[in-house]
């Protein structure tokens, strides 16, 4: 089942719930009463939005269209969003290192992330703007002290994600954490997948990205070093996940800044992360004001 965070008219509004069906998008908070309305809210309350999402299909409520939508990220505000560096053997080669021994875990806040179809923001300060094609996981339910065996139960599904990062500011310091959260660089979306539709642990799907139509990044979720299993059971060791906690699983070789001459993202370009099975999200870049 395919959800979806969007606005209608009014873009100051709290995003709406919503699930695809028939083409369209049928606003989960209106088909019935007491229907769930935010993505975050249902999951933390322990609403079954699978089959909330099964009523609403069988029902007669309205499909609005997908072209009157303005799409929010999936995840309009996770209370934490856990990105992953190096989780691909070929991307860490590409940048000088070998395997690490341990996940290169950072956060980013809620402030960076953009929806589909937003502007992907240059920031004023830099030229050295890249992209990363990632698997996004959203969390169901609450966990801590997982094991692989059991961790894959509190996923609710995956999505795109595009961790934009700004290079010369991610270099100032040991940690990654300026460079990853400048605003209108995550880019989220378009749709969240239910885990049940997609092999456990979203392995076996192909992940690109492209620039302005060109592939940059062509690879397989099987390749990455940390699966989403293995990533979950690590990071409950330490923390408690909560419901609509976003995980980025890392990205592929191919970003710009280890292309000879490197690659960076302008004004005017478009780009787009694939995933099969998830969906495709775009993006214009735009200078920032």
């Amino acid at each position: 089942m395919q959800f979806v965070s969007f606005h209608t008219s009014d873009p100051a509004a709290t995003p709406r719930l919503g699930v695809l069906a028939d083409g369209g998008v049928i606003d989960l908070g209106a088909a019935q009463p007491h229907g769930p309305s935010s993505l975050v809210d249902a999951l933390a309350s322990g609403v079954d939005l699978l089959a909330a999402g099964r009523a609403a299909i069988a029902s007669s409520a309205p499909r609005l269209p997908l072209s009157g939508i303005r799409h929010a990220p999936v995840v309009p505000r996770p209370g934490k969003i856990i990105c992953l560096g190096l989780n691909y053997f070929d991307h860490a080669k590409e940048g000088g290192r070998d395997k690490p021994e341990y996940p290169w875990f950072f956060l980013r806040g809620a402030t960076s992330l953009i929806a589909h179809g937003e502007n992907g923001l240059r920031p004023r300060v830099s030229e050295r703007f890249d992209y990363e094609a990632e698997l996004a996981v959203v969390i169901g339910r609450k966990a801590r002290h997982l094991t692989q065996a059991n961790a894959l139960d509190c996923v609710f599904g995956y999505s795109c994600f595009n961790d934009m990062s700004v290079r010369d500011y991610q270099k100032k310091t040991p940690q990654w954490t300026i460079g990853k959260n400048f605003d209108g660089t995550g880019a989220l979306g378009p749709v969240l997948v239910s885990a049940d539709e997609l092999p456990p642990g979203a392995t076996g799907l192909r992940i690109q990205s492209r620039l302005n139509g060109t592939v940059m990044q062509d690879a397989n979720t099987t390749d990455m070093i940390w699966g989403v299993a293995e990533t979950i059971a690590l990071l409950t060791e330490c923390l408690t996940l909560e419901p609509g906690d976003v995980i980025a699983m890392g990205t592929p070789a191919g970003v710009g800044q280890a292309r000879t001459p490197p690659v960076w993202m302008k004004d005017g370009d478009t780009i787009e992360i694939e995933i099969d099975g998830i969906g495709l999200l775009s993006n214009p870049i735009r200078d920032e004001a």
